[in-house]
């Protein structure tokens, strides 16, 4: 998919699809959506250390739905796709299936 690896403690994700009608149903157009907030795990960074000096082991994983902050984050374009490169502490939680 992405030919890009993230470095220490990031994480690619690719934000999922926002809705394009309201719950009243009007059609929103692209400029008055809002960012999804719902994205998908793609790749994972390098690690690193924490501030002991412990190994840094990620919280998520490859293909987790994740919840990640509004305006969090590095936008970037790899092989026409938009995609996102994050720090983990951007993201809030783990969309459980």
């Amino acid at each position: 998919m992405a030919s890009i690896k993230p470095l220490g403690q990031r994480v690619l994700v690719k934000r999922l699809e926002a809705d394009e009608v309201s719950a009243g149903g009007i059609v929103l157009p692209d400029t008055a959506q809002e960012k999804p907030q719902e994205a998908e795990v793609v790749s994972l960074g390098t690690g690193g250390k924490d501030e002991h000096g412990n190994d840094f082991s990620f919280s998520v994983n490859s293909g987790d739905k994740v919840l990640i902050s509004k305006y969090g984050g590095t936008d970037v374009k790899v092989d026409g796709q938009d995609l996102l490169i994050i720090s983990e502490s951007d993201i809030l939680g783990v969309i459980a299936n």
